[in-house]
């Protein structure tokens, strides 16, 4: 497969979670350009705290980026676009999730992430240098399995994160991705195979002990499970939709593992 073969993507960015490029219009535009069948747009999740703020929209910021979405589905009817959000697992919002972003506000899909996640005090921490330690490992793992128990999300987003500050593929990060694929397997969401973590090991540094993401034991270990997996670029600029897609769906095939139905999704 080649990268200007992926057609779906589900993993988008735009400017307002200030560490991407480019706003909805200015992605549809790309996708039409590379025959690009879908585009759904997944910004960083605005909080009702405002937590967070250095790598997400602010609250107020909602009713633009729905605004920009909703218009883009007017002005481009022969792409599909969905409107969703990537947002955190933060349990004492669980009415917000359901009755504001999937109720209210008219989201069509939810993608979970853990940049950060909760220990076992019910303390924050964030996962690109939190990772660290096999205790962390743990609490890391607990933490997505009751993300995917929440029913909010239709997958997560690049579980295998841990990568980027966890060196060696020991018993903790054995056991953390076991957990992790056992529950998405039994609670059948999917997870995903990050095409950004592939942009991001090719320009690695020498000296880099870490293997980022994807972790190539981790989605084995997925394999095994029977976990079903989606493909996505994570894109945070309009140029980067379809960008190492290909080796993406090159993993997956080596690993034996099954795509999941995308047109599922925002249905």
């Amino acid at each position: 497969m080649l990268d200007s073969e992926f057609v779906h993507n589900f993993h988008t960015h735009t400017f307002r979670c200030k560490h991407a490029k480019g706003d909805v219009e200015d992605y549809c535009r790309a996708a039409l350009d590379r025959g690009m069948q879908t585009v759904g747009f997944s910004d960083h999740s605005a909080m009702p705290d405002d937590r967070w703020l250095q790598v997400r929209m602010e609250y107020n910021d909602l009713d633009n980026y729905i605004d920009a979405i909703n218009q883009a589905k007017t002005d481009y009817p022969s792409l599909r676009i969905l409107q969703g959000m990537e947002c955190e697992w933060v349990p004492r919002f669980k009415h917000w999730y359901e009755d504001e972003l999937l109720g209210e506000r008219g989201f069509e899909y939810l993608v979970g992430a853990a940049h950060f996640f909760l220990d076992d005090k019910d303390q924050w921490h964030g996962t690109y240098g939190g990772t660290n330690s096999a205790p962390a490992l743990s609490q890391f793992a607990r933490y997505t399995i009751d993300m995917m128990a929440s029913g909010h999300f239709d997958f997560i987003a690049h579980p295998d994160l841990f990568g980027n500050c966890y060196a060696d593929w020991d018993e903790a990060a054995a056991s953390c991705a076991n957990d992790i694929c056992q529950a998405a397997a039994e609670l059948d969401v999917a997870l995903e195979i990050n095409a950004l973590g592939i942009r991001k090991q090719a320009y690695r540094k020498a000296d880099n002990p870490y293997p980022m993401y994807p972790w190539l034991p981790f989605w084995q270990t997925a394999a095994e499970c029977g976990v079903k997996v989606i493909i996505n670029s994570d894109a945070h600029r309009p140029e980067d939709l379809q960008a190492r897609t290909s080796e993406a769906f090159e993993l997956m095939t080596q690993c034996g593992l099954t795509h999941t139905d995308v047109h599922q999704i925002g249905d």
